[in-house]
C-alpha cells in the first residue's frame, strides 16, 4: 500500500551563535555548507574548525541536490509516517533529514533529491529533500 506523505509543522531547531547564520540563509531558502579556509573541504555536521586539518571554517552555500545514501521509512512512531535518511550532497558531504513531499513507498537508495524546506512550529525551516521525480 503506498503512503503519500507531506511534511507537517516540525519542532523549531534550537539557534545558537554558532549556527545563527545558517538559520538565516534556510529563511531565505538556502542550505550552508561549513569549508575548511585551509584545505577547503567541505564537511558535516558543522563545526568551527575543520575536521581534517583543524583550520578555520566558513560558510558557503550548498547546492541542494544530492542522492540518497540510506535511508527509514517509520509508520508505527506516531500518526503520521516519516522518511529519514541519509543524502549524501554534491558537495560531498552527507547529511541526516527527511524525505517528504512523495509516496514512501518509491524511495530507493541511490535516488536523486532535491532541497526544500519544511516549516517549524516556531522558527526557522528545517531542510528535507524531495525525490527529483516527485516535482
Amino acid at each position: 500500500m503506498s503512503t503519500p506523505y507531506t511534511a507537517t509543522p516540525l519542532k523549531a531547531p534550537q539557534v545558537a551563535p554558532d549556527n545563527t547564520e545558517f538559520w538565516e540563509a534556510a529563511r531565505a531558502g538556502r542550505l550552508l555548507v561549513k569549508h575548511c579556509q585551509s584545505c577547503g573541504k567541505p564537511h558535516w555536521y558543522p563545526r568551527t574548525l575543520c575536521p581534517f586539518c583543524m583550520g578555520e571554517t566558513e560558510w558557503k552555500q550548498a547546492s541542494g541536490r544530492g542522492t540518497i545514501y540510506s535511508f527509514s521509512v517509520t509508520r508505527r512512531a506516531g500518526p503520521t509516517p516519516f522518511c529519514i535518511a541519509y543524502v549524501t550532497l554534491e558537495e560531498g558531504v552527507t547529511m541526516m533529514t527527511n524525505i517528504v513531499d512523495c509516496d514512501l513507498d518509491t524511495v530507493r537508495i541511490g535516488q536523486e533529491v532535491k532541497l526544500v524546506f519544511t516549516p517549524t512550529d516556531d522558527g526557522p525551516p528545517v531542510p528535507t529533500f524531495t525525490p527529483v521525480s516527485a516535482g
